[in-house]
């Protein structure tokens, strides 16, 4: 056992344990889990994950992750669904059911009623002979040689495996079903991802007070615009329809670092750089993104028929 009093030797000898727990399952990996793949990429309903206590936690987890990868999911407290939540299981639904030893009592009891509702049940225990392991459908060990607890009372090593379990299971059906990028996009609106693939150019731009200087204005009429419009670029324009070039403050603070006094003698559109980069209102904002790292500039100014409607930014 680590010294004790060394926590980066108590850190390590954990990560030990618990990467030796998951590559076990390797060993312990049989047609099982092929079936349960099967069983549920058959159903017309959801997965229905289940566990109590830290197991639920995880269960928890695996439930969100097949649901965010194109598998219907949601968790279920078993507690709660002795108490009404079984309303919530139709028998189109497969259940899986997250216990280390196999004996939990609250979802053990949920059985019967399973059994009866016509529920494929999935069990994933420590122990093959366990109750869930022997009355349900199918089978997937997640059993370990020791916990990383030093007691060998709290689930560490355990739930570790467990969650890996749960990866596999949503990887494999995300395989099965050729789940791709814009799907997962679809169920992320709220992340990077889907900001790329679902969003319009349209819905990311500015197009309220644009920062547009005349081609003849001064340095300082520039360097006001550029502050006050908050974008850190200012558009170079005779009419605010029509773009002649744009500058960046970049722009500013090289020309001003190369000219000193004389900067201030400039106009816009001696600091601008003509045809600026323009992308279509109704692009999308993966395409605007990939505009942007080729021509390694952080704003695109927006167009419709032409006319500049906005500006966008990374």
């Amino acid at each position: 056992m680590a010294n004790a009093q060394d926590p980066t030797a108590v850190a390590r000898e954990v990560f030990d344990i618990e990467a030796a727990a998951i590559l076990g399952l390797k060993q312990v990996l049989d047609a099982q889990f092929a079936r349960a793949v099967a069983e549920i990429l058959a159903t017309s309903g959801r997965v229905i994950v289940s566990g109590m206590g830290k197991s639920g936690i995880i269960a928890n987890k695996i439930a969100a992750t097949l649901a965010s990868t194109g598998t219907p999911a949601f968790f279920m407290h078993p507690a709660e669904a002795l108490h009404g939540d079984l309303g919530m299981v139709t028998p189109a639904d497969v259940f899986v059911a997250v216990s280390n030893s196999g004996e939990t009592e609250e979802l053990v009891k949920l059985i019967p009623f399973l059994r009866d509702n016509g529920n494929a049940v999935v069990a994933m225990t420590g122990n093959a002979q366990s109750t869930l392991g022997t009355q349900s459908n199918l089978h997937l060990s997640i059993r370990v040689e020791r916990e990383a607890c030093p007691l060998q009372l709290a689930p560490t090593a355990s739930t570790t495996a467990a969650l890996a379990m749960g990866d596999a299971l949503a990887v494999a059906l995300m395989k099965a079903r050729g789940f791709e990028e814009h799907q997962f996009a679809r169920f992320h609106p709220g992340g990077s991802l889907g900001r790329r693939l679902l969003k319009r150019v349209r819905d990311e731009m500015k197009s309220e007070q644009l920062p547009f200087v005349d081609p003849q204005a001064s340095a300082d009429e520039v360097l006001a615009t550029t502050t006050a419009g908050k974008l850190g670029i200012s558009l170079v324009s005779s009419d605010r329809h029509r773009v002649i070039g744009i500058i960046t403050d970049g722009d500013l603070r090289r020309a001003l670092q190369r000219l000193r006094e004389g900067f201030f003698a400039l106009s816009a559109q001696q600091l601008m750089s003509p045809k600026p980069v323009t992308i279509g209102i109704d692009s999308s904002m993966n395409t605007a993104l990939e505009l942007m790292a080729t021509h390694q500039i952080t704003a695109l100014v927006v167009v419709d028929d032409d006319s500049v409607v906005g500006v966008v930014q990374k």
